[in-house]
């Protein structure tokens, strides 16, 4: 499809029309299903405009740039050339020394939008953030979602500020020294609004997944809705001077074909990425534990990197205890020493949740650990909980300090979820706004039945209708002044102190996992961490954990310098050792190496 044209691909249909304002015009379809109206029609931005099909509808473009009226109301036309940016020079941001901050743009502010979300820039800069990633935006049915359940995938959702408050986010973000990652969805569509069925066979009604039903990427008219998927990719990273996107849940792409769509993504944006001279990203969400997400594309996808629940799975029950559903696994150190060494912890081991053998084992010698993206905390973790609680509500201030060291100076890229940098007390809980009752209702029920294996009571759970379930969810920035609860604070200096002393590290380029070192005692309760420029030792323990009567002995090539930072100090506004001799219970100790 070229741009700027009413062209549509519509094979589902024998007659297709272009309703245009108060006109109606006839359209032409060849032979691969597309129609084009004839005569031709005049196309300019700020035009409201639909398709009928076989006489129904009108029906928004599947390719629709902006929906005014929400998803079941006409589309209107968007032209991105006609956008004034001032990022010339802007030449991205690596990603080996990325520190990503993943926020949702609905609850991030009280207002709720781009716009607002601008006024936070600094803040985000004062924690050493480098890329800024958004949850899905594009068009959903309602006003407010996680955005997990779009059916325009080319639309911005206007509540957020549509495309032209997408465009001047982008802009400032890259003034202030910021990429921007953008999360998108490919392997479903959400369940009010999509009308892509009508038009061609989008889905794969014969392949579903936790959300629905699979997008067709193997079987007849696949190769459109391939070049569907592409299109709206490269629209993100060329049209709005997106840095990289976050491919959500990759492993329920169901794709038979010799060239995995992955791979083909990953070609085409290397191509942009040439043309352009910004580096662009490609990041998966992927249950597999398998490099072939970010192996060269001789063998594998060619992606960037690929996140790793491993990682939060064994810092969540060593710090919290809590051991159900999927967490069972993980209930040692010796797991988190693994993670941290060997990048997953099931590579080819039987995990008792799945109840089956899972993952694939890393080189140590040829993977760069930062392809691997980590947090004690994410939207998933936090929302897919049954109340939404974050780790503020089970874990005191020493051993939050504890997961925040571990995600930021640990070998891996680190991604926080908003709020965490303060030990924001709010939830992020699962809402929606379906108009649908009977979706809505249904949407709650199926949620429970997921998670059955966690445990939930389901007298527990927020409906996720109840507009209060979202404003509960919304930041409150107001803790951050809060002189009765100064533990805020004290975070927050502590977030800034890891986000600094991360700037320190080597680049990443330079690391690979077999760099990492970890030693620990799983009965004593301590794990000493060291990797290129400094080292962690952390006690898990209930009492003082000396160096030189402990450690020492056990790790007798262990020296240590200065000492970077005290986390238990830090936390109390105490001055730190000069000398790592004890580490105080439940904290941290980050030092230079000898």
């Amino acid at each position: 499809m070229t741009e700027n044209d009413f062209r549509v691909w519509a094979p589902r249909a024998k007659r297709v029309e272009l309703v245009l304002g108060d006109s109606t015009h006839p359209m032409t379809g060849d032979a691969d299903g597309w129609f084009t109206p004839e005569p031709a029609v005049a196309w300019e931005p700020g035009l409201d405009y639909g398709y009928l099909l076989d006489g129904e509808g009108p029906y928004p473009d599947p390719r629709s740039r902006r929906q005014p009226e929400g998803v079941h109301g006409l589309s209107r036309t968007d032209d991105p050339s006609t956008f004034d940016w001032t990022d010339a020079d802007w030449a991205g941001a690596p990603i080996d020394r990325a520190e990503i901050y993943e926020l949702h743009i609905g609850t991030f502010t009280p207002e709720g939008t781009l716009e607002a979300a601008l006024g936070r820039l600094d803040h985000l800069l004062s924690l050493g953030v480098t890329h800024v990633e958004l949850l899905p935006v594009n068009d959903f049915n309602g006003k407010y979602n996680w955005g997990y359940d779009g059916v325009d995938w080319f639309a911005v959702h206007e509540q957020y500020g549509g495309p032209e408050g997408y465009r001047r986010f982008v802009d400032a973000c890259h003034a202030a020294g910021l990429a921007v990652i953008q999360d998108v969805v490919y392997n479903h569509l959400g369940p009010s609004g999509n009308y892509l069925p009508l038009f061609g066979p989008y889905l794969d009604d014969q392949s579903r997944n936790t959300w629905g039903t699979t997008v067709n990427l193997s079987h007849e008219g696949s190769a459109e809705v391939r070049r569907f998927i592409l299109d709206n990719a490269l629209m993100w990273l060329r049209d709005y001077h997106v840095d990289g996107l976050r491919l959500d849940a990759v492993h329920a792409l169901v794709d038979e074909s010799p060239v995995h769509l992955l791979a083909e993504l990953s070609a085409e944006v290397e191509e942009l990425s040439a043309s352009t001279g910004v580096r662009r990203l490609l990041i998966a969400e992927s249950d597999l534990n398998d490099p072939v997400m970010f192996t060269t594309r001789d063998d594998g996808y060619g992606l960037d990197g690929q996140w790793s629940d491993d990682f939060h799975h064994a810092v969540h029950v060593n710090l919290t205890g809590e051991t159900t559903g999927y967490y069972a696994d993980f209930d040692s150190i010796a797991a988190l020493a693994k993670v941290l060494t060997k990048g997953f912890f099931h590579d080819g081991t039987y995990s008792s949740f799945r109840e089956r053998n899972h993952g694939v084992e890393l080189d140590r010698r040829a993977t760069a650990p930062w392809r691997l993206v980590v947090a004690s905390q994410n939207h998933d973790q936090i929302g897919n909980r049954a109340i939404g609680d974050r780790l503020t509500a089970t874990l005191d201030p020493d051993r939050l300090a504890i997961a925040a060291t571990l995600t930021l100076l640990g070998p891996f890229t680190p991604m926080l979820f908003m709020g965490e940098e303060w030990a924001a007390s709010t939830p992020w809980q699962f809402f929606t706004s379906h108009p649908e009752p009977e979706l809505g209702k249904a949407t709650a029920e199926g949620r429970i039945a997921e998670f059955e294996k966690m445990g939930w009571d389901p007298e527990v759970v927020p409906d996720p209708q109840d507009p209060a379930t979202f404003e509960n969810s919304k930041l409150d920035w107001s803790e951050l002044g809060d002189t009765e609860h100064p533990e805020h604070a004290a975070m927050l200096a502590l977030y800034r102190r890891l986000g600094a002393l991360r700037r320190e590290l080597p680049a990443g380029e330079e690391v690979r996992l077999s760099h990492v070192q970890v030693e620990f005692d799983e009965a004593a309760r301590w794990l000493v961490l060291r990797r290129p420029g400094l080292a962690l030792v952390i006690n898990f323990g209930d009492e003082p954990l000396g160096l030189a009567t402990t450690v020492r002995p056990a790790v007798p090539d262990l020296e240590f310098g200065e000492v970077l930072l005290d986390s238990h100090a830090l936390l109390r506004d105490e001055p730190a050792a000069e000398v790592a001799s004890v580490v105080s219970p439940h904290s941290v100790l980050v030092v230079r190496p000898a």
